[in-house]
């Protein structure tokens, strides 16, 4: 081990087919995913989608009901944890209260025998990583919940492993620990180029942390790609809605000859994105554009949108963030978020026009609301 610049070897981890049932219920359903050798990927999806039971099959500590688990060329599906080279970081720091830090960080070690100076160079190693050299003497009951979950981290990468796994290990920290967390471990995994993927629910966690992001739903795979792609082009109206805040705003709308029309508004299309409309004229699609890529007339910037149109509706309610404000526009029965940057006063009532950037809108199929464009 080298003196705090040991980089850790990288793997590559491939899942085929990937199904694990319990009883009737498929958790996680013919998963097909390749993780790069030392790349930050980001499992991504509400509770109950299959991504904590995805992590526990990569970790051994779940065996799949189908499917392979690929540590580069070898075949782990089968393999106990002790096997598999491993570190997994949990939601509940799950450090040892009879144990000093130390103790805590030495743990994996010692269990694998390594001779004491060995254990005495990576424990100091990992400490002055995870900056909690001076904590080494204390028990978990004297630290805070940032720094047991350092006490986490710094076990779990302490033996070197293959693949780091981390399940939502931010989650009972408060806000603003969450975010310094957040850059720290990316950061941490950058230096040690270690592979490693981590769960979350959180997108704002995903889009900042992940070099790509895995999103899943109900056990499937939706979507991988990096922050910006799954963020500009989600294939669907899920992936679309869980990634961003506020979410896209999803309307009905009919498909005209050259518009779109919805509940009190009408939206009037350039030919390029009509032709990609052609075969659902007459129909029922879903329109989507983000709240952040639409200005209202008069108020907020204009220089960055090429081609717009223009909807005419009424201030329903106005969220002022202080950094931002998130206008709701009423056009009858719709409504749609309009988010602007910095703080804006505006009145109930008040008519507005609402450009919308028409190189950043989206049309999902109504019935498999897969994206169309």
């Amino acid at each position: 081990m080298g003196n705090n610049t040991e980089v850790i070897k990288m793997v590559e981890v491939r899942l085929e087919n990937l199904t694990k049932k319990f009883g009737d219920f498929t958790a996680v359903n013919s998963l097909n995913l390749t993780i790069k050798d030392g790349e930050f990927l980001v499992l991504l999806g509400p509770s109950g989608c299959g991504k904590t039971t995805t992590l526990r099959m990569i970790a051994g500590l779940e065996e799949p009901t189908s499917g392979k688990i690929y540590f580069g060329d070898r075949d782990v599906t089968y393999l106990p944890p002790k096997d598999r080279n491993v570190s997994m970081v949990f939601q509940s720091y799950a450090v040892w209260p009879h144990m000093t830090v130390y103790e805590n960080i030495a743990f994996p070690l010692k269990i694998k025998k390594y001779p004491k100076d060995e254990i005495e160079r990576r424990v100091k190693w990992a400490a002055e990583l995870l900056q909690i050299e001076e904590l080494l003497d204390r028990y978990p009951a004297q630290l805070s919940g940032g720094q047991r979950q350092r006490v986490a981290v710094a076990r779990a990468i302490v033996v070197e492993p293959d693949v780091l796994l981390m399940d939502e290990p931010l989650s009972n920290l408060d806000a603003k620990l969450r975010v310094a967390m957040r850059a720290e471990i990316k950061k941490l995994q950058q230096k040690l180029k270690v592979t490693t993927i981590y769960v979350t629910h959180d997108q704002v966690e995903a889009m900042t942390m992940g070099d790509r992001i895995a999103v899943m739903n109900r056990g499937k795979l939706l979507q991988v790609g990096s922050p910006t792609e799954v963020y500009l082009n989600p294939n669907s109206v899920f992936v679309a809605t869980f990634i961003g805040a506020p979410e896209m705003n999803i309307l009905e709308v009919s498909v005209g000859e050259g518009y779109l029309e919805g509940e009190g508004f009408k939206i009037e299309l350039p030919d390029d994105i009509m032709e990609a409309l052609r075969n659902y004229i007459g129909k029922t699609v879903l329109f989507g554009i983000r709240p952040e890529h639409m200005v209202i007339e008069g108020i907020s910037e204009l220089a960055h949108m090429r081609r717009t149109a223009k909807i005419k509706g009424v201030v329903d309610f106005v969220e002022a963030l202080g950094t931002d404000t998130i206008v709701h526009v009423r056009f009858e029965e719709s409504i749609i978020k309009v988010k602007l940057p910095g703080h804006i006063p505006l009145e109930i009532g008040k008519e507005v026009s609402v450009l919308i950037d028409l190189d950043k809108i989206h049309i999902f199929d109504k019935n498999s609301e897969k994206a169309i464009i």
